[in-house]
């Protein structure tokens, strides 16, 4: 019997994916401004989305020839390496993005913040798992005001290993009391779906434009299990719930 449902938030209840991707375009941009085009770092990001900040901005620094440009900003940012700096460089350009509500407001997902009230109004349990630092969920949440639907908030600041490792799904398991078995990841990214697999719970893959390819190519889930129309969103939710109760 399905008791809870833990959500992702970037990608799955709002397009913090696309705001996060034009961050690292216009971060590297700046770094080289005259040699890379803001497409193409967009379109490269669709490849490390949902990775921890380290592996997204490493990949993206190599593939654009950016660490000797971030290397020199390590001094202004007080870090120790150019991927640190790089990802100061983007922070600057994504807090410029979030800073207007507006911007969040017109990138809900309508679909996935449906599926949360409902089951919210049902009184499932409800977890948030997400790879964002505290204080940009925190923003986010605030914002879309969606805090008050959940039960338990996990955020990158509360585990020490991030996606696909499976910790952050555990420790919101643990919090809100419910076994593996007896709950329903929502995800949009294969690191985040890898995450959910692995801790044992119930996984359905909301498709993005970023991550739509990824997750069908990847083979981790079958396909019942990954959405890429709204409309089935609630009858995929549905499947899960019966097989869970064995019928």
């Amino acid at each position: 019997m399905i008791q809870a449902i833990i959500f992702d938030l970037d990608g799955t209840l709002v397009q913090t994916e696309k705001l996060k991707a034009r961050s690292y375009a216009l971060a590297a941009v700046e770094l080289c401004p005259t040699a890379i085009a803001l497409e193409d770092v967009i379109e490269a990001f669709k490849d490390v989305v949902g990775l921890p900040r380290f592996a997204v901005a490493t990949a993206l620094m190599e593939q654009f020839q950016l660490t000797e440009a971030a290397a020199a900003k390590m001094a202004e940012f007080g870090v120790a390496e150019p991927w640190q700096a790089f990802v100061q460089v983007r922070l600057k350009h994504y807090r410029a993005l979030i800073e207007d509500p507006q911007v969040l407001l017109d990138n809900r997902w309508p679909h996935t913040i449906a599926l949360l009230k409902h089951v919210r109004a049902a009184n499932c349990k409800v977890g948030l798992a997400t790879m964002s630092h505290c204080e940009q969920a925190n923003r986010v949440l605030d914002t879309l005001d969606l805090r008050h639907y959940f039960d338990f908030v996990a955020t990158r600041d509360d585990v020490e290993e991030g996606k696909p490792n499976p910790e952050i799904y555990d420790l919101v398991l643990r919090k809100l009391g419910v076994i593996p078995k007896n709950c329903i990841a929502i995800e949009d990214s294969p690191s985040g779906v890898q995450a959910a697999i692995k801790s044992g719970a119930h996984t359905l893959a909301v498709t993005t434009p970023f991550t739509k390819s990824r997750i069908h190519s990847s083979g981790l889930l079958p396909a019942q299990y990954i959405v890429d129309s709204p409309k089935h969103l609630f009858g995929a939710v549905q499947d899960i719930m019966q097989t869970a109760l064995g019928r």
